[in-house]
């Protein structure tokens, strides 16, 4: 290269043997890419625009930056302008594919785990574990998978689930009625997302590991905030971070659970499942080991934190902020339990499922809402997908699910709460462009369930009381919370 650089008359035998060999070089690669089209019928795959931002931290800092704000998808959108839906990245200490695009995404989601495994930040992957269904590959995963999807699916959980939640949400909204006065005419001030929180998580519990309301439910309900404290945070392991203090409520947690696992081996009872501990302990194999159980268990819980009393306090934001869905969803539940009323039958889960419009709400909220932004894979070797685009082996691809939801092109004025679109485009509701609890082999099983616990929750609320809503701001990082709560003032109706 530098006798080329030079010219000159006395350059020229080097330059026509640099050139021949440029041009040996080129031919064979040439002729090396004509085979492997011919073999693998695809052209080549390139990797996505973009830029891996600065040394170490490349991108990171610019996201968390467009997360805490009004706009968390400015991030994506900003480098969707320039790039296209998909594009490279650094996020998290990892280069990275970022998409954006429903059908990309939906490949990668489908994908086994001889191309993707999960991916997730330092703390979470501390605090997960081995063991955990999140991190879990191969058969095994997909039988605590199957295993824990057919359980909230089977029609007894679904009773079981459905008596639970109605007794403890009409004991919590009851305490309310009894703040209001003897004659109910008053008003208390109550914030749905902890009211959601507590009614779910003891619900949920006693699903997982057949846990009553007690000092353990209180002790472990305790330790639990603990835990999901250290989720996201700095992966420092040492006393008094957070992390630390994660990881110890952990293992008090685990500890409580594996008692209650080894007093149901020496009594026997888990032979007749009654809850997922009996489930996992009956299936047969020695890989699910107890401590396997317990992980999976507290994995099992995060959703009575995070996602399904958060799905609950922002169907009562946006409902408040929409009168007129409000009034719609009212009369809804209003007609139910009068027809229900006056045959004296309780509500059952088909009968929750059947409110429509109810739906509707919920599936809006999860689009609007973005409980889960999205997730992260990890490429175990060089994977091309849709024959177009090249993700490398041990970079992360991050499935952006807000931008598909939030975009203009697939949803007419996405940033508006609007649950009559669903009515034309409820097949929207199972497609790649709606993916609210992931897909493919890693779907949440729990989709059902948390449907089930809104649908209650917002039932008893809206036939119960009537409610003015303070003002509350959304929160989008670390994870979907609302900033004071979301206070409201309710009043029974008579």
């Amino acid at each position: 290269m530098e006798v080329l650089s030079r010219g000159g008359a006395n350059s020229w035998p080097a330059s026509v043997a640099a050139a021949v060999l440029v041009a040996a070089v080129v031919s064979g690669a040439l002729r090396w890419a004509k085979k492997r089209r011919a073999a693998n019928g695809t052209t080549r795959a390139r990797l996505p625009g973009g830029s891996l931002g600065w040394p170490i931290v490349g991108e990171t800092l610019a996201f968390i930056s467009a997360a805490y704000s009004p706009r968390p998808e400015s991030f994506v959108e900003k480098r969707r302008l320039l790039y296209g839906k998909v594009f490279k990245s650094h996020l998290w200490g990892s280069p990275a594919v970022v998409s954006s695009d429903a059908e990309v995404s939906r490949a990668v989601l489908q994908a086994d785990a001889s191309s993707f495994v999960p991916w997730y930040p330092r703390s979470l992957m501390e605090l997960m574990g081995e063991s955990s269904i999140l991190v879990l590959g191969g058969g095994l995963q997909r039988r605590v998978h199957g295993l824990s999807g057919a359980f909230f699916k089977s029609p007894k959980l679904k009773a079981r689930l459905t008596a639970g939640m109605q007794r403890r949400v009409a004991e919590a909204m009851g305490g309310w009625r009894r703040r209001c006065g003897d004659d109910g005419g008053g008003a208390v001030v109550v914030r749905v997302q902890d009211e959601a929180k507590s009614i779910v998580f003891e619900t949920l519990v006693r699903a997982l590991i057949g846990l009553e309301p007690g000092q353990e439910m209180q002790f472990l309900k305790q330790q639990f905030h603990e835990f999901i404290a250290g989720l996201i945070s700095i992966p420092i392991k040492l006393p008094g971070s957070q992390l630390y203090r994660s990881i110890k409520a952990k293992k008090r947690m685990a500890k409580l659970i594996q008692k209650i696992i080894q007093e149901k081996r020496e009594n026997g009872v888990y032979e007749a499942p009654h809850d997922m501990i009996d489930v996992l302990m009956n299936n047969g194999s020695d890989q699910l080991t107890d401590e396997l159980i317990s992980d999976n268990m507290i994995d099992f819980m995060i959703p009575a934190e995070d996602s399904v009393p958060v799905l609950i306090t922002l169907a009562v934001k946006y409902l408040s902020e929409c009168p007129l869905a409000l009034e719609q969803l009212e009369e809804e539940n209003m007609e139910l339990k009068r027809r229900k009323s006056d045959v004296g039958e309780t509500l059952q889960w088909t009968d929750y499922m059947s409110l429509t419009f109810t739906q509707h709400v919920i599936t809006e909220t999860l689009r609007i809402g973005n409980i889960i932004n999205g997730i992260m894979r990890k490429a175990v070797k060089d994977v091309e997908v849709k024959g177009q685009l090249l993700i490398p082996k041990g970079w992360c691809v991050f499935l952006y699910f807000r931008s598909v939801h939030l975009d203009g092109h697939v949803y007419d004025d996405p940033y508006a709460f609007n649950p009559w679109r669903w009515k034309e485009r409820d097949i929207m509701a199972g497609s790649s462009y709606f993916t609210p609890f992931g897909g493919g082999q890693r779907l949440c099983p729990g989709v059902d369930l948390a449907r089930l616990e809104a649908s209650i929750f917002l039932h008893h609320l809206v036939t119960s009381f009537s409610w003015v809503a303070d003002e509350d701001t959304v929160v989008n990082f670390p994870t979907v919370r609302l900033k004071r709560g979301m206070p409201i003032k309710v009043t029974p109706k008579t």
